[in-house]
């Protein structure tokens, strides 16, 4: 592959979860172009069918050869075997950008493609995916992780800006530390707006996500803009 590339790239989706094909409908709005995605359940070719419309659906390998950058969104538990068995059958190629989207992550599991001569970003979109058009609204709204080597930093906080959201450098060191931040964030709101609504249910309230939903997400806002400033204060105070 040739190490002068133009601003448009041809980008290969690895994994039609929830994550790849609304980062993948993310570049192509931004004017890169499709080269494939693989996807092997019926759920996963709807779901790329849904989101990337004429995407051609093909072999991981395929998908890698014909790309430019190959998007690695697939769980955390099989990218480590995934980049190195590309590696072992000199799939990846030299100047190729790949870039994965695990939270726990940084480049170095990267490490065999990287030998190969490929960039290496670890990019990890700080939200919730539905796997529909609705995230493409909601990641413009949302702030991208991105850990890269020094000089490549920039492509990563480029390709965040051209997927509508906005970067934040996350060190190599500190990608654990930032992804127990998500993992808590996540699993505390989760546990107590169930915890709520089991309550609610429990005296007969009808439809309690709708009575909590204006309450839990002012009460969260309130609380990012008081950790700029100091504690929260509890509510009798903030009349």
């Amino acid at each position: 592959m040739s190490g002068q590339r133009s601003g448009r790239l041809g980008v290969g989706v690895i994994g039609a979860g929830r994550v790849g094909p609304v980062l993948g409908a993310a570049l192509a709005a931004a004017g890169h172009a499709l080269t494939g995605i693989s996807a092997v359940s019926d759920a996963s070719r709807d779901r790329a069918e849904a989101m990337l419309p004429g995407a051609p659906v093909l072999e991981v390998p395929r998908v890698v050869e014909r790309s430019e950058l190959v998007l690695l969104a697939v769980p955390t538990r099989e990218l480590p075997g995934l980049v190195e068995g590309l590696a072992a059958t000199g799939t990846w190629q030299p100047g190729q950008i790949v870039l994965h989207t695990a939270a726990e992550h940084g480049t170095a599991v990267l490490a065999p493609a990287m030998a190969a001569g490929a960039i290496p970003l670890a990019v990890h979109p700080a939200m919730s995916f539905t796997g529909t058009s609705i995230d493409l609204v909601r990641l413009r709204e949302s702030w991208c992780a991105v850990t890269a080597p020094a000089p490549v930093q920039p492509i990563g906080q480029a390709l965040v800006v051209e997927m509508g959201a906005e970067p934040v450098l996350v060190a190599e060191a500190d990608r654990a530390a930032y992804a127990e931040a998500v993992a808590t964030a996540t699993g505390f709101s989760r546990a107590i707006v169930d915890q709520a609504v089991g309550l609610l249910e429990g005296i007969g309230v009808e439809s309690p996500g709708r009575v909590l939903g204006p309450l839990v997400r002012s009460s969260v806002e309130q609380a990012l803009r008081a950790s700029a400033r100091g504690p929260l204060l509890p509510p009798e105070e903030l009349t």
